[in-house]
């Protein structure tokens, strides 16, 4: 079981025990993350899921798909590490991965 850690905004940590092939949004959700609004669900229709993944993870997690892309157009405050936490399937090679949330979403 990986182990995935989402920071808030306000620096609360959220240390979690997550099922490989769940993605980031829906243990932030599953765990009431604040800031983490994921308002169409997981479909990366919306940006209301973004998050900066940490910056010893983002070679590992990789770059954003063309269509993820389009959608960070919409996030607030995009960064080289923005991504759609919708669009990261935890696996084991992701396990300790830390993932950050934006001070709103847009």
């Amino acid at each position: 079981m990986p182990k995935l850690t989402i920071v808030a905004f306000d620096g609360t940590h959220f240390d979690l025990d997550v099922d490989q092939g769940s993605t980031v949004m829906e243990n932030a959700v599953r765990n009431s993350v604040p800031g983490i609004e994921a308002e169409c669900g997981g479909a990366c229709a919306c940006a209301t899921c973004h998050v900066y993944v940490d910056e010893e993870w983002t070679e590992k997690v990789g770059q954003p798909e063309a269509m993820e892309e389009d959608m960070l157009d919409f996030a607030f405050d995009v960064r080289p590490t923005s991504r759609l936490s919708c669009q990261i399937r935890m696996k084991a090679a992701y396990d300790g991965l830390v993932v950050h949330v934006p001070e709103r979403q847009a």
